[in-house]
């Protein structure tokens, strides 16, 4: 969530940034009345605590007269009262604050998803290729069916070769990630809710809310391993020496897919679970635009590598989500859908997850606060699984082992 007080400083660009986003129903007027209420219950409370104290210390020392200990109940009522005012409205506010998204850079393009814009592009796209689906199925490398007999549409088996390179893809993306410097960890598979809204994801009671949830316990099934790495640094102080911090976060994701009406969702490019590899920094704050980059500047690493041709967009505002200040995605060339299509992306989240899980940084020189914190797609499994069936399998039912793999697959084709 963003400070109050900066809110009130930049009331102007915050409102902006809402609305470029999409969040229509933001009312920062509203939110900063109520934080003048608060301002004004607060005093009233500081000076009834003030006279709560003075009359206990008269008190002390001797027996009270009747109207010393008629004083000290009336005040403590009226404490009480204003406490649970006070309280009420906090509770109003933090409420208030979590509808309200981050602010925006200068750069990124305004308007919606189609606004925006092409950074940069590599590899020269191929003009046919084949059907990841059709050629998995016949080849009998993944299974559907199976999938929706025990766990519904959309999950499903790999088998064989395809099990095998995702495991090769894995492997591939770990040491990448590694030889830059992130740390490997696996994570818990389920958030509470304090960590899944410090995200920045909505709430059980959304109607768009993508995560599964566990009844009766205050837990989600992940949608990344962003989550729980957003929350490995929770209520903790870091010293500045100690930052940046890189962990490569390695999990199983569940996406209920809501309100993906109309995309591309044909066999393992949108499914409900599948495997991620991820990055994430814990970072300075004035370091945050740079190792964005350098995040990027990874990603285009490994599909490079891969040999797959693709572009880098700075995503649009419309598109951008809460947490995110500034998002590129990067899109592999589908030859089989002659098109861009959405592989992985990398975000600046600035201070925006770190103040709801309440994350700072210790100065050199004793002051506080929050750090900044990014996130960005190493390895999406089950899609980068499209990507290279699309662009490496041949009509006469071979896969061409992509030149990165061969050292973790010990094959040329499969």
């Amino acid at each position: 969530m963003l400070d109050i007080n900066f809110i009130r400083e930049n009331r102007e660009l915050v409102e902006h940034s809402a609305k470029e986003k999409g969040y229509k129903n933001v009312d920062i007027k509203s939110l900063l009345e109520l934080d003048d209420n608060r301002k004004e219950i607060l005093k009233d409370v500081e000076e009834l605590r003030k006279a709560r104290n003075e009359t206990a210390a008269k008190m002390k020392g001797g027996k009270p007269s009747e109207d010393l200990i008629k004083q000290g109940k009336e005040i403590k009522e009226k404490l009480a009262t204003e406490e649970k005012k006070l309280e009420e409205v906090e509770d109003k506010i933090n409420l208030e604050l979590k509808s309200v998204p981050n602010i925006i850079f200068e750069d990124v393009p305004l308007g919606p998803e189609e606004n925006s814009v092409e950074v940069r592009k590599w590899g020269e796209p191929k003009k046919e290729g084949v059907d990841h689906l059709d050629y998995a199925t016949g080849r009998d490398w993944v299974d559907f069916e199976r999938g929706a007999k025990v766990a519904g549409s959309k999950f499903y088996y790999l088998k064989g070769g395809l099990a095998l390179l995702e495991n090769a893809l894995l492997q591939f993306g770990l040491k990448k990630v590694t030889e830059h410097g992130f740390t490997f960890m696996t994570v818990p598979d389920m958030v509470s809710s304090r960590v899944l809204e410090g995200c920045g994801f909505n709430p059980r009671t959304s109607d768009q809310s993508d995560e599964y949830y566990i009844e009766n316990e205050d837990l989600a099934m992940i949608a990344t391993a962003e989550m729980p790495l957003t929350g490995y640094h929770m209520d903790e102080i870091i010293d500045e020496a100690d930052l940046p911090k890189f962990y490569a976060g390695y999990s199983a994701c569940f996406r209920k897919e809501a309100g993906t009406y109309g995309k591309y969702t044909r066999g393992l490019f949108r499914v409900h679970q599948f495997n991620k590899l991820e990055m994430y920094c814990f970072c300075l704050p004035e370091q945050s635009k740079e190792i964005h980059e350098k995040i990027l500047g990874i990603e285009e690493e490994i599909w490079q590598e891969l040999g797959i041709p693709y572009h880098i967009i700075n995503i649009a505002a419309g598109d951008l989500g809460a947490p995110a200040a500034k998002k590129y995605d990067l899109e592999y060339w589908s030859p089989v859908n002659q098109k861009y299509q959405e592989l992985t992306s990398c975000s600046n989240c600035t201070d925006f997850q770190a103040r709801s899980v309440n994350c700072r940084v210790r100065r050199k020189d004793g002051s506080l606060e929050f750090v900044h914190t990014l996130n960005g797609t190493a390895i999406s499994l089950a899609r980068t699984m499209v990507a290279v069936l699309e662009n490496y399998a041949t009509k006469d039912g071979k896969l061409k082992v992509p030149e990165a793999l061969k050292p973790y697959l010990g094959v040329d084709e499969l």
